[in-house]
């Protein structure tokens, strides 16, 4: 039982990088903007969950509004910035986008302090699932599972079924076609980055309560998120998924089985993919 829990671990870890790694791979093979801040939207939807959760006193009440303020703050940093750098080079988009990292991380510890903070778990997800005996699993990590798939699934409905998603792979694969047939790409691309950074703040806060709230976060997410698009291949949600899972299994058992290993089989996995497929799982080739 105790293999199940490690499995279980996995799956959960990487739903939740995938949750992450989905809008850093959308922002960055729809509207080709190399983003180095999309850690720090899930830093502040973290902080966005302690917040709110303490205010209104309900982590279902801090979901939805930290929601809306993280896809309104995308919408806004698209409009008075990102918009600039598109017929750019990835360049300027690193150097803004890592100077996003330091704003983001002053404004941080002044509004809210260098403090390591705790969310509650909501009362009716606080039980464990006895497995054997003596050893059970929290209900909040299958919880936070489900609502990844939920969401992964949705997102496939959303591009791969709707209008909407005909016109957003439609901008990604060929935009000077696309607006010349009359689409918005302008409104398209706001709408994607709202998306990834609402995303983003999405995993932040419904991982604080399992993984506390703490400066620097959004740094070591970054790194992994690049590693699953990277290896999934960019542009690809079918491929972060894979390589949020495939990490997830080798982080999880590399920490149980190789311990003074587990810090390099991630980046050695990525090595390997790359060593057969330079263009990752499922990118294009």
């Amino acid at each position: 039982m105790e293999w199940l829990i490690q499995i279980l671990n996995s799956v959960q870890y990487g739903l939740l990088l995938f949750l992450v790694a989905s809008g850093l791979s959308l922002i960055f093979g729809i509207m080709g903007v190399i983003n180095l801040a999309h850690g720090s939207f899930y830093m502040i939807g973290a902080y966005l969950g302690f917040t709110l959760a303490q205010w209104t006193g309900s982590l279902w009440i801090a979901l939805p509004l930290g929601i809306v303020l993280a896809a309104a703050l995308g919408l806004l940093l698209e409009w008075t910035l990102i918009s600039k750098l598109y017929r750019r080079d990835h360049l300027y988009q690193v150097l803004l986008t890592f100077g996003l990292i330091l704003v983001f991380e002053e404004l941080r510890s002044v509004l809210v302090g260098d403090d390591v903070h705790g969310v509650a778990i909501p009362s009716i997800l606080a039980a464990s699932l006895p497995l054997t005996d003596t050893l059970s699993y929290p209900v909040y990590r299958l919880f936070i599972s489900a609502v990844c798939l939920a969401l992964a699934g949705l997102m496939y409905v959303v591009l791969q079924t709707t209008r909407l998603g005909a016109n957003i792979r439609a901008c990604a694969s060929n935009p000077e076609m696309a607006q010349s047939l009359g689409l918005d790409i302008r409104w398209i691309h706001a709408l994607v980055f709202a998306a990834g950074v609402a995303l983003a703040a999405f995993a932040g806060m419904i991982a604080a309560p399992v993984s506390s709230v703490f400066p620097g976060m959004g740094n070591q997410v970054l790194i992994i998120c690049f590693v699953v698009v990277v290896i999934g291949g960019i542009g690809s949600l079918k491929g972060a998924l894979v390589a949020a899972l495939l990490i997830g299994f080798v982080d999880t058992f590399g920490k149980v089985l190789f311990p003074e290993f587990a810090g390099v089989a991630v980046y050695l996995l990525m090595a390997v993919v790359l060593l057969f497929r330079p263009s990752g799982l499922f990118g294009r080739t």
